[in-house]
C-alpha cells in the first residue's frame, strides 16, 4: 500500500503515510499555458490511498486526474474536506444537487471513499461505492485538554451542532450546550447558550466548518457581554472564506483552531491518526 495526494493535501498525506508506515508517492503538478492542469504520478501500489481534500475547482480536477493516473490499483479515496458537500439538496428551482454531482464523479475509478466530518451524512449515499465518515471530535477534545482550561464549557453554534459539541466534551468530561438565537425586537437578537450560563467560564465554540466566521464573531462578542472569561473556537474544517480568520481574530477570540483537512496556519491538530485508524 502507498499514499498519493493532491497538491493541497501534502502535509496531511505525509502524516498519514507516517502513521501507516507506508511510502508516499511523489507526484508532479504543473499548469499548461492555457490553464489546464497536468500531473505525473509516481508508481502506485496494488493498493493506493489517495488523500485529496478540495475546496476549489483546481483541486477537484487534480483529484480526478490523480484517480485516473492510479488506474489498475485498488484505490481508497480519502476526502479530508469535500467541497460542494453543503449543497446537498435543491434549495431553489433549477439548482443542481452539487454534492450528488461531485460524489458521482469521484466514485469512478475508486473502490471506497472515506470522508472526515462531512457536513451532511446523507451525502455518503450519493457515492456509488462504499463511503464512510470519520469524526475528529476526540482529536479536538484531546487538544482542548492541553490548553490548561479549568472546566471549559463546550458550545455548538446551533442545535445542529449539539451532538458534535457533546462528542468533543466527552473527551474531558466537560459540560456541553449549544447556542440559541432569540429575537428581542425587529433589529435586536440575543445569542446565548440554551441551558448553561457562561459567567466566569472558559468557552470553546466547536463546529464542523468555520466558513466566513460572521455569526461566530457576533456570538463571541455576546458571550463576552454575558460574562465569559474567555472565548475560543475550534473546528474540523477551517475554510475561512472572505477573511473569516481575520474577522474572528478582530472579534477578540483567544484562539481559532482547525485541523489539517484544509492546511493552514490555524491547523492545530491532525486528521491523520483518525484516518489511519479507519483505514486499518
Amino acid at each position: 500500500m502507498k499514499v498519493a495526494c493532491t497538491e493541497k493535501s501534502q502535509v496531511l498525506a505525509s502524516k498519514l503515510a507516517k502513521a501507516l508506515e507506508i511510502p508516499l508517492i511523489h507526484t508532479q503538478f504543473k499548469s499548461f499555458p492555457d490553464g489546464e492542469i497536468y500531473l505525473r504520478n509516481g508508481d502506485p501500489d496494488e493498493e493506493t490511498v489517495i488523500v485529496a481534500g478540495f475546496a476549489g475547482s483546481d483541486s477537484l480536477v487534480q483529484t480526478l486526474l490523480l484517480i485516473d493516473a492510479c488506474e489498475g490499483s485498488d484505490v481508497t479515496l480519502v476526502l479530508p474536506y469535500m467541497g460542494y458537500a453543503r449543497q446537498d439538496k435543491k434549495f431553489n428551482p433549477g439548482e443542481p444537487v452539487s454534492a450528488r454531482a461531485m460524489a458521482a464523479a469521484l466514485s469512478r475509478g475508486v473502490s471506497r471513499v472515506l470522508t472526515v466530518n462531512i457536513h451532511e451524512s446523507t451525502v455518503l449515499g450519493h457515492f456509488t461505492v462504499p463511503a464512510t465518515d470519520v469524526t475528529l471530535a476526540p482529536e479536538i477534545g484531546a487538544h482542548i485538554a492541553t490548553l490548561g482550561l479549568e472546566n471549559p464549557l463546550i458550545l455548538g453554534p446551533d442545535g445542529g451542532a449539539a451532538t458534535f459539541a457533546r462528542d468533543v466534551a466527552a473527551a474531558g468530561g466537560w459540560e456541553a450546550d449549544h447556542l440559541t438565537k432569540t429575537r428581542l425586537s425587529g433589529e435586536e437578537v440575543r445569542i446565548a447558550p440554551k441551558e448553561v450560563a457562561v459567567q466566569d467560564r472558559d468557552v470553546v465554540i466547536v463546529d464542523d466548518i468555520i466558513s466566513t466566521g460572521g455569526t461566530l464573531a457576533t456570538a463571541a462578542g455576546m458571550l463576552r457581554e454575558q460574562g465569559a472569561a474567555s472565548v475560543r473556537a475550534a473546528c474540523v474544517h477551517g475554510v475561512f472564506a472572505s477573511a473569516g480568520y481575520a474577522r474572528l481574530a478582530a472579534a477578540g477570540l483567544e484562539a481559532v483552531m482547525a485541523s489539517d483537512t484544509i492546511e493552514s496556519a490555524a491547523s492545530a491538530y491532525t486528521a491523520a491518526d483518525a484516518i489511519a485508524r479507519a483505514l486499518r
